[in-house]
């Protein structure tokens, strides 16, 4: 029932809204009843309140023994990132280089179980002939490391430390890679050993040109990768969705510097196809020394146009070389190579060096406006 009474205009004519009558003096009580139930519920509230409050602060210092513990068991599958990490990461080194006023980190892995070590050969020029090489394995034991040999033009070199069944990696073929293929890439980024990176494969086949500063420039046709590489990483494995290795980390694109500059990663790196990488390798643990695939010319590095252009000054065609025997001279301008364009001398050379001694290439060149194609067997370089 409302407890809002109608006033007394509202209803003239009705006997029983006079004062002082029955029905008045019921709803008084009435009202007078729920006051006292209002004051009676407020008092029991506050009392439950405070006997709440006391059992609160009483208990609150216990309060820890009230969770539950449980061991729960995150399942990786073989194949999962952290999966191929376990997997992979005991067999990443990383490298310290102490040269006098020059020094640095990078990474490397192992190649056999007795010690040989592949990296770039930008990571340890500075002490090839002095300073000094530690290699740190995923334990944390360092050892001294000496060089067996390097390659500059494939920015290539082994290691060697004197270790005794090494968790060797397992090597893929980079010419089956596919472009959009997972990828991972582990190295000692900023000296940080052990740092994984996931991305995919973005490219094939770039022309990438590094240099340290000590020696000649290195010509790669080089793997791209979206995946995270930062200064330090030169030298570790680039690994596919199994583990095994494609491409050795080597150089990254920066905004504003020149490839291979000392700055972070902006989602261009750049790997050594590990096909190209294990020839180099192998040459180098067995004679100390690498060679690659010429073809007895000299281009223009000045040449703004598109092609590669040979030289006009000084011996821009070697004498009784493969260039000359198949009768290429002096200012022919390059435009394609076994049906590919070339853009530049860049190209040229990465595409020239990707190749194996003996190879057999088509030429396309211009002289005179007039296009013609001649067809060079590659030769090995004299070191």
């Amino acid at each position: 029932m409302s407890s809002q009474l109608p006033s007394p205009g509202d209803l003239p004519n009705v006997p029983w809204w006079q004062p002082g009558t029955t029905s008045v003096v019921k709803r008084s009580v009435k009202n007078q009843s729920n006051s006292f139930f209002i004051v009676t519920s407020v008092v029991i509230a506050l009392i439950a309140g405070g006997v709440g409050a006391t059992i609160g602060r009483t208990t609150s210092s216990n309060i820890s023994g009230n969770f539950v513990s449980t061991e729960n068991v995150v399942e990786r599958a073989p194949g999962s990132i952290a999966g191929l990490a376990s997997r992979v990461i005991p067999g990443v080194v990383s490298i310290s280089v102490d040269a006098g006023g020059d020094s640095g980190t990078g990474s490397g892995f192992f190649l056999s179980s007795d010690g040989f070590v592949l990296t770039n050969n930008h990571v340890v020029e500075a002490a090839a002939n002095r300073g000094r090489i530690t290699v740190a394995i995923s334990t944390g034991t360092k050892y001294t490391a000496t060089i067996v040999g390097r390659d500059s033009s494939y920015d290539l070199a082994v290691l060697k430390i004197d270790v005794t069944g090494a968790p060797t990696l397992q090597l893929g073929d980079s010419d089956k890679a596919q472009v959009g293929d997972a990828v991972i890439a582990i190295g000692s980024p900023l000296g940080l050993a052990g740092t994984v990176t996931s991305g995919i494969l973005s490219a094939k086949n770039r022309a990438v040109t590094t240099g340290s500063g000590f020696g000649d420039s290195s010509f790669i046709n080089a793997l791209q990768t979206d995946a995270a590489i930062n200064p330090g990483n030169s030298g570790g494995p680039l690994v596919d969705a199994t583990g095994a290795v494609i491409g050795v980390n080597s150089a990254i694109a920066t905004l504003g510097r020149s490839i291979g500059a000392q700055s972070g990663s902006i989602g261009l790196g750049f790997a050594i196809p590990i096909n190209q990488a294990k020839k180099t390798a192998e040459q180098l643990i067995t004679t100390g020394s690498a060679t690659y695939p010429i073809m007895g010319i000299s281009v223009d590095s000045r040449y703004t146009g598109v092609g590669a252009l040979i030289s006009s000054e000084g011996n821009g065609v070697t004498p009784n070389g493969p260039a000359a025997k198949a009768g290429l001279k002096a200012g022919d301008l390059i435009t394609e190579i076994n049906g590919k364009e070339v853009q530049n001398s860049d190209e040229l050379i990465v595409a020239i060096r990707s190749k194996n001694v003996g190879d057999k290439v088509t030429i396309k060149f211009k002289r005179n406006a007039i296009t013609r194609e001649v067809t060079v067997t590659l030769i090995a370089s004299k070191r």
